[in-house]
């Protein structure tokens, strides 16, 4: 089988999905004599009879019946093979995925500069999106912040970022030169369906051991942000978070003695196109602070 001429293999396909050598001959563009020719040579080839002559047509043999199904993979096998190949060798088209509040102009635009003839896209991604958008080959890179399931993926660190507490312009802590969780200990935070979520950004369980309290359950940014605009949850966020550009009655002030968030540049595993190694670079290299100052 080492042999094994997929081209033949290609014309049995033909001959197989058209049960008519005739009309497979004229599909294919060949002459039906050298197409006849060709099948007998993949028959001696694989030493089985394929194909039975019947007055109506063709009609697949024992073996044929057999045959077609790993055919028709080892088709498909070739094809992704090649595709792949070609892809990794010359890319031509990548999409970076990111966040809210993290920005990746100066690096998309270096890798633009430096590929003029690849089409390199970005999209906007839900907090919740960035490992399933990668897995299902929406976006080949994205910028977001952690916590975020590792296994599948390569995940490189870019730079930390302090957090803070998102509060309405009102609240009793809004204002402060900083807050610590203790100034929070009885505020509710809102949830998410995502645990780890949970843990690191609701603080949850606080240092001392006690959960941190129970704030509404929450989908979308827009319903979390109101339930912190009506008073009644406060949130931990980046301090980098441009308050009022989202919501003008919400401000952040910062929040001290907790680990920073970090934000991180995430692949696909072994993924072998030259626009990500290439991008992974330039991101290490551009995408190294918040892109502004908190307010």
């Amino acid at each position: 089988m080492s042999d094994l001429d997929l081209r033949l293999v290609r014309y049995f396909t033909v001959v197989a999905e058209h049960r008519h050598f005739g009309r497979a001959a004229v599909a294919l563009r060949v002459a039906q004599p050298s197409l006849s020719r060709q099948i007998r040579s993949l028959e001696q080839r694989l030493g089985a009879r394929l194909l039975d002559r019947t007055p109506q047509g063709t009609r697949l043999t024992e073996a044929g019946e057999v045959f077609l199904p790993l055919a028709k993979a080892l088709l498909r096998s070739a094809d992704e093979a090649q595709a792949r190949t070609k892809a990794a060798a010359r890319p031509t088209r990548i999409t970076i995925g990111y966040m809210g509040n993290l920005f990746v102009t100066s690096a998309v635009r270096e890798l633009r500069h430096r590929h003029p003839d690849a089409d390199v896209r970005v999209l906007h991604m839900d907090w919740n999106e960035p490992r399933e958008a990668l897995l299902e080959h929406r976006v080949d890179a994205a910028v977001t912040r952690m916590p975020l399931a590792t296994d599948g993926l390569d995940v490189t660190v870019l730079y930390d970022e302090p957090r803070a507490l998102l509060v309405p312009l009102d609240h009793r802590l809004a204002g402060k030169e900083y807050v610590t969780l203790d100034d929070i200990a009885d505020e509710p935070v809102p949830r998410v369906l995502d645990p780890a979520w949970n843990a690191f950004w609701r603080v949850d369980p606080r240092p001392d051991g006690r959960p941190a309290p129970d704030g509404p359950l929450v989908e979308d940014l827009q319903d979390k942000l109101e339930y912190i605009a009506a008073g009644q949850a406060v949130a931990i966020v980046s301090a980098g978070l441009q308050a009022t550009a989202i919501r003008p009655e919400l401000t952040t002030v910062p929040l001290e003695g907790v680990e920073p968030a970090h934000v991180v540049l995430a692949t696909r595993a072994g993924d072998r196109n030259r626009l990500v190694a290439d991008f992974r670079k330039i991101a290490k290299a551009h995408l190294t602070e918040p892109a502004f100052e908190p307010r």
